[in-house]
């Protein structure tokens, strides 16, 4: 097939996944239409009774991840996408890296087996919220969040743009929020369940919520889940714990105190550190076996981390409410790696050069904030304010190990034929220091939502921020970066059109501080992300269905660029900078989520973006520009009812880059063509408590890369994969 022809299957393929995406809610209005009245939609009841907040349902009824403010989808002046507590159930979504590969608008780059990246809308996603309060980890020494456990979240709220007014600083990006289950439930209530999937997957989990006295006022729940197995990957195999408790308790009618504890425990063996030789010498490309691996049977990466939090809320008689909040995060790490490096010759399998690596590392952050919300009167018309401190300090330690192979030969002679199982340990010795960092931000904001009409809602808000990080390396000259008082805007109009649509526009800020320096030696500014959007959002089916349509602008400033060299005070040479107008990203996005009928569920979303920086270049070209998400079940009725089947495609379009190193004879071009992995489900409910599901990932076995880097290296994706669970509920 010649390239013409590829490139315009995949020009007919946009269309055709843009316009489902934009005809779905008018299919949902139709819908609504033809029922009138005589359709009694089955109701979904979210009650403090239920074990999961969105249970039964793919849609919230609010949130809080873009503003201080709990507003509903279509009240927020961003794209929002919201994975429920019945999506992750409904596809056995088990980390937060799945529920990235399965949601509009953002994508998972897969660099290793156990760390990764999340982008959207070409820039990398940089901030988590546990909670609404932001958390952040060294990414070049993760080594396991991204496979965080989602045992006790009841849902992830994504909102993409810039997110600066509650995260600080970031990237122009999305925002990922992990909302925990609560101990809302006053009847003793929870589920328990088994598990066994491809690979040799055991898992087993349960989650159980009960009063803790005689009129639940008090109230505890326990979550656990213990996870065990191989992998595709040869030597891999994955051994995990997590616990969670929390408890609430009513100090008065109008006073609430939350408190909780969670540990995640990852020991993973055979981890990849890397990935595989995507060339040849020859300049042919290498086609491995997906099970192929870089690892040696005694690497592993043995991850922890515990966070213990506590929040207070009191609701005041006039509508106000006062939250304050606190966290104690502690991650750790403590890993045994190999690294291979060069290209490979096709006949000898010569050429690859090892590198260990056995790292300790140690984050401990602190988070602490203060919030007040509050409606109040002005021009005969209510509005609504919030006002908030946010505090955080993360200190970060890492340590390496010498490895001493004695006598073993460490070469790697035959990488065609490479057993990591005969690959000697090095002795490693003691500790030493390698990279220590301080990171302190302080944030003060306030917003307010104004009623300019019945149907017209102004939302404009600021936050006021000081950074400064501190740290010194091995190879890494001490440094200090620090901005005081960087002023980051928020801006949103929403204009109610009628009561099924909304017409909206929003204009945001985010910051990013750089350690770079001018020709003066001065510390350039923090680069500047401005985000806008303009969009139209709907609600059907008596507010079961949300539909969005955004188109956005996303630009980068103050992005240091080198601008040649000087002397600095020891009369060395050194690279100096000069801040340019940076990458610019812009693009569309279409979603709907819902129950599109009775006993239909339904997710699909549309995104395309073009992202160039400042000399029209395509910048982070192996993320994908083009993602069609979509995911549906049907609970059959009748005799079948029990019933539920389901599936759903998840589309990337054309992903590239160049290898400064690839063999001469080649134009360095790393390439993947547009691809489509389905997923599909089935769940059979013998009564009301007890149920069996089956998942299969990637049904038709595509083989493709998770990632490609610019330095011959590849990661290919998971092959095809099935779970079956057994749950029951009490």
């Amino acid at each position: 097939m010649n390239k013409y022809g590829s490139a315009g299957r995949r020009r007919k393929l946009g269309r055709f996944t843009m316009y489902a995406g934009l005809a779905l809610p008018l299919a949902a209005a139709q819908a609504q239409t033809q029922s009138g009245d005589q359709a009694v939609m089955q109701q979904v009841e979210v009650t403090a009774e239920k074990l999961g907040d969105t249970a039964g349902a793919y849609i919230t009824r609010e949130s809080r991840t873009a503003t201080p403010l709990s507003l509903s989808a279509r009240e927020t002046p961003q794209s929002v996408t919201v994975i429920t507590q019945q999506r992750i159930e409904d596809q056995n979504l088990q980390s937060i890296t799945d529920v990235v590969n399965n949601a509009t608008g953002v994508s998972v780059n897969q660099y290793e087996s156990h760390r990764a990246g999340f982008t959207a809308r070409g820039f990398d996603i940089d901030n988590l919220q546990i909670d609404g309060i932001p958390t952040t980890w060294q990414a070049q020494w993760s080594g396991g969040e991204t496979q965080s456990s989602l045992a006790l979240y009841d849902r992830v709220e994504i909102v993409r743009g810039a997110t600066g007014l509650l995260t600080g600083a970031g990237n122009p990006s999305a925002a990922l929020n992990l909302v925990r289950k609560r101990a809302n439930s006053k009847v003793l209530t929870g589920s328990a369940e088994a598990g066994i999937g491809s690979w040799d997957e055991r898992r087993a989990a349960a989650d159980v919520a009960m009063p803790l006295n005689a009129d639940g006022t008090i109230r505890a729940r326990v979550v656990g889940e213990i996870k065990k197995g191989d992998s595709w990957l040869d030597f891999g195999k994955t051994d995990s714990k997590t616990i969670y408790a929390t408890v609430e308790a009513d100090l008065g009618a109008n006073t609430l105190l939350t408190a909780g504890f969670s540990r995640q425990d990852d020991d993973p063996k055979g981890p990849t550190w890397g990935g595989l030789p995507y060339w040849y010498t020859d300049g042919t490309v290498a086609n491995w076996d997906r099970s192929k691996t870089t690892a040696a049977e005694w690497t592993h990466w043995h991850t922890t981390y515990n966070n213990a939090f506590a929040e207070v809320e009191h609701n005041f008689e006039n509508g106000w409410k006062v939250r304050a909040t606190y966290s104690r995060g502690d991650r750790k790490g403590d890993s045994f790696l190999l690294y291979l490096s060069g290209t490979p010759d096709r006949t000898t399998g010569a050429g690859l050069f090892p590198f260990t690596g056995a790292y300790k590392t140690g984050t401990k952050q602190e988070d602490a904030g203060v919030h007040v919300s509050g409606p109040f009167t002005l021009a005969g018309r209510q509005h609504e304010a919030a006002f908030g401190y946010l505090h955080m300090k993360q200190d970060f330690l890492s340590e390496n190990r010498a490895a001493d192979f004695g006598n073993a030969d460490e070469s790697i002679v035959d990488f065609n034929n490479w057993n990591g199982a005969a690959y000697p340990r090095p002795t490693f010795g003691a500790p030493t220091f390698y990279e220590s960092s301080t990171t302190k931000q302080d944030g003060l904001y306030a917003m307010a939502r104004f009623s300019i009409t019945d149907p017209l809602k102004l939302i404009v808000g600021a936050r006021s921020t000081n950074y400064e990080k501190t740290g010194v390396g091995l190879y890494t000259a001490e440094y200090r970066i620090k901005n005081d008082h960087e002023v980051t805007p928020y801006a949103g109009l929403v204009y109610e059109i009628n009561p099924t649509y909304s017409a909206y526009a929003s204009y945001t800020d985010i910051f990013q501080p750089q350690n770079l320096k001018d020709f003066n030696g001065d510390q350039l500014e923090a680069i500047v992300g401005k985000s806008s959007e303009i969009g139209i959002k709907g609600e059907f089916l008596d507010k079961r269905v949300n539909t969005s349509l955004a188109v956005f602008q996303i630009k980068q400033d103050n992005l240091g660029q080198a601008a040649g060299t000087r002397l600095n005070a020891n009369g060395l040479p050194e690279t100096y900078y000069r801040a340019a107008k940076g990458a610019k990203s812009e693009g569309f996005e279409a979603e709907v989520s819902g129950e599109l009928v009775r006993g239909l569920n339904a997710s699909a979303g549309y995104s395309q973006f073009r992202a160039k920086d400042a000399t029209g270049v395509d910048f982070n070209s192996i993320y994908p520009r083009k993602l069609l998400r979509t995911f549906v079940t049907y609970k059959v009725p009748g005799q079948l009812a029990g019933l539920t089947v389901g599936g759903g495609v998840n589309w990337e379009g054309r992903t590239y880059t160049v290898d400064p190193t690839a063999p001469a004879n080649t134009n360095g071009l790393l390439e993947q063509e547009s691809h489509a992995l389905v997923n599909l489900m089935a769940r059979y409910e013998f009564n009301h408590q007890l149920s069996a599901q089956l998942n299969v990932n990637n049904a038709f076995d595509k083989k493709y890369f998770a990632m490609f880097a610019a330095y011959n290296q590849i990661t290919y994706g998971a092959p095809r994969g099935a779970t079956l669970v057994l749950k029951y509920k009490f």
